[in-house]
């Protein structure tokens, strides 16, 4: 058995679920407690545990045989302790009263600038970055988005079929209220002729035009690939606080995209709302073994106590990066990136 540095963690997933939370818990507790003799606290329902003192020694039972299954064993929410000092101070007391070396949180966006505000209070963190968005900067991927791309690649494919058999326009809105990697890449998996995402603000003339020419032919049809952020050009030059209502309390955006394409060509779109499918379920082959590698990486991290860092992808690479260069901080899908060209290369329309 190797030396480590951390001789007791705790572990704990923030944020939405998504496939590949738990062969992820599997991949760094098993290498942490077989090759490093660590201890390892669960803490249940992710920041609110910490807060409420949640937490249970995890055996090898508790770690084994779970790396096919959807969610996490440990239990999520959306607590948003930070809001509260006295429930950061609870935080703080709980990491100390169960003699944690570190905390290992494995989430999002949120979740992992939530980590660096730990680490200013001075606890010990590392994290792993999931997401069905991949949207976490400083890693090339997070797991969970090839689970949810092969689930709405198949919803995609499912529309293409009725769309062409009843000559129709059918819109899949696709999780995504930021950055549009996973609407993106399921369009163009799916073979979607329109694709829409946050990062482009789409004209609706364009993209009726575009319609419109492809229901001229006998047997015309579209499929429109729509991202839950997507915005036009008329609403991205809103105030952000009325665009954030829109958002939150408006039509949704594959409903105001049918509306728009409706009245523009007289026609009637259908959409529909992948929602929380798009999370759930068995984790792919690819999201289990990145999952794992994740893991086993924050395992030698803990074991040379280097803390403060969160687990990544780089090329081929496994590695890590700082939590405070990317906490607070959302990777977009650059204009100029090669899966947008090759997707207007092949005829995909995002309306701009």
């Amino acid at each position: 058995m190797k030396d480590s540095k951390t001789k007791r963690f705790g572990i704990l997933t923030a944020g939405g679920d998504c496939p590949g939370l738990n062969p992820a818990i599997r991949g760094i507790c098993k290498a942490a407690h077989y090759t490093y003799g660590m201890e390892i606290l669960g803490i249940e329902e992710g920041y609110r545990g910490l807060v409420e003192g949640k937490g249970r020694i995890l055996q090898p039972h508790d770690f084994s045989g779970i790396i096919h299954k959807g969610g996490t064993i440990l239990g999520t929410s959306r607590e948003r302790p930070f809001k509260d000092p006295v429930k950061v101070d609870m935080m703080i007391e709980n990491y100390k009263k169960w003699n944690l070396d570190c905390l290992v949180v494995l989430g999002g966006n949120g979740s992992q600038k939530r980590a660096y505000w730990l680490a200013e209070e001075g606890i010990n963190v590392i994290g792993l970055p999931k997401t069905i968005d991949n949207d976490v900067e400083g890693t090339d991927m997070t797991f969970g988005f090839h689970t949810a791309l092969d689930m709405v690649t198949d919803a995609v494919d499912r529309l293409h079929s009725t769309a062409h058999s009843h000559r129709l326009v059918h819109i899949a809105e696709v999780m995504g209220n930021e950055a549009g990697w996973l609407t993106l890449y399921a369009g163009i998996a799916g073979g979607s002729d329109v694709i829409v995402i946050p990062e482009i603000p789409y004209d609706i003339q364009k993209i009726a035009a575009h319609v419109s020419e492809r229901l001229r032919h006998p047997e015309g049809f579209s499929v429109i690939a729509v991202a839950e952020g997507a915005v036009s050009l008329e609403e991205s030059k809103l105030p952000k606080k009325e665009l954030k209502k829109i958002k939150n309390e408006g039509p949704r955006a594959g409903e105001r995209v049918s509306k728009a394409l409706n009245k523009a060509l007289g026609i009637d779109t259908r959409v529909s709302v992948l929602g929380y499918l798009q999370r759930g379920g068995t984790p792919v082959a690819f999201d289990r073994v990145l999952a794992t590698q994740f893991g086993v990486k924050a395992a030698e991290l803990l074991a040379e106590g280097d803390y403060g860092r969160m687990v990544s992808l780089k090329g081929e690479e496994i590695t890590s990066v700082p939590l405070k260069d990317v906490a607070d901080k959302t990777k977009y899908v650059p204009l100029d990136d090669v899966a947008i060209r090759a997707a207007k290369l092949t005829g995909a329309v995002f309306g701009d």
